[in-house]
């Protein structure tokens, strides 16, 4: 590539820049507002992931299904735990205010309620299963 094509390229990508500054300054703000909002979350999805209350809930979900005859599909996605059996859906998301968890029927979530680690993994598993 000779000097004049090289010139020629960069004085191109230049007004390139120019007339994309302002559309580059909108998604640098909206990149930083996600960034913010994934450390935000960070604490609430790291005590998700690794507390004994997520784990009870597992073995509730399995348990309380097969009693039911229904078999429970449990999926991390990203940050949520997502459980899925039959046409409703459980998941547990974390926010920047703490866990939510919401339920979902035939693809439509129909509530959504704080969640309480503290509390008893079984009796959610059976108010989602029974709702």
């Amino acid at each position: 590539m000779s000097f004049l094509d090289n010139l020629e390229n960069n004085l191109k990508s230049l007004e390139s820049r120019e007339e994309g500054g302002e559309s580059a300054q909108s998604q640098q703000r909206a990149r930083d507002a996600e960034r913010a909002s994934a450390h935000a979350i960070a604490p609430y999805a790291e005590e998700l992931k690794k507390s004994s209350f997520t784990a009870g809930v597992l073995t509730h979900a399995a348990r309380v299904g097969h009693s039911l005859r229904t078999k429970v599909h449990v999926a991390w996605l990203g940050n949520t735990l997502r459980l899925e059996a039959r046409e409703r859906r459980l998941e547990l998301r974390p926010t920047a205010a703490g866990i939510v968890a919401a339920y979902l029927e035939n693809g439509q979530e129909t509530r959504t309620a704080p969640l309480d680690l503290n509390g008893s993994p079984e009796d959610l598993v059976r108010r989602w299963l029974s709702a």
